[in-house]
């Protein structure tokens, strides 16, 4: 009775280890209005269609300042290919060093200022920078990192990505 039950007990784990493994875990980005840094405005449902990292971040941050980069990087590797990249300065972040930022270090990818702080909360109450979210074709977030992501795990979720349909 005890070997049935332990083999029982290691079907379920199994069978409840892939289901986790086997969902996708994603779930739709928040309705959000981003307001770019040439005043135009770009929605949530403007990311569907291409793989997005959306990173919220400071020019306070050490880590926001270090991993930008790789963020750039990134962003020029894939670009082509349909991804694209939004960083999001925090409410708190000088809307002219934001502008400074972006226009010295010549940032290739849209610039939004959460004034307000309603975007930030709105994607999950982000209150530490860096925090990035990778948002797929369909418009679903499908990981979040809070810090600096590993750059190289990274590269291959974005590839898996953008090989699906």
């Amino acid at each position: 009775m005890k070997k049935i039950l332990s083999a029982l007990a290691i079907v379920l784990a199994l069978a409840g280890g892939a289901a986790v493994y086997l969902g996708t875990g994603a779930r739709a980005a928040p309705d959000s209005t981003f307001v770019l840094l040439d005043g135009s405005k770009k929605s949530t449902a403007d990311l569907k269609g291409k793989v997005t990292l959306v990173n919220f971040w400071a020019t306070s941050c050490v880590t926001c300042v270090a991993e930008m980069p790789k963020v750039i990087a990134t962003y020029d590797k894939y670009h082509g290919q349909g991804y694209d990249t939004l960083a999001v300065a925090m409410s708190y972040d000088p809307p002219s060093y934001v502008v400074n930022f972006a226009e010295s270090r010549k940032l290739p990818f849209k610039v939004a200022i959460d004034n307000t702080g309603a975007v930030a909360q709105a994607w999950g109450d982000v209150r530490l920078t860096p925090t990035t979210y990778i948002v797929n074709k369909r418009g679903e977030i499908v990981k979040r990192y809070v810090g600096e992501p590993d750059f190289a795990e990274l590269h291959k979720l974005i590839e898996k990505l953008l090989a699906e349909a």
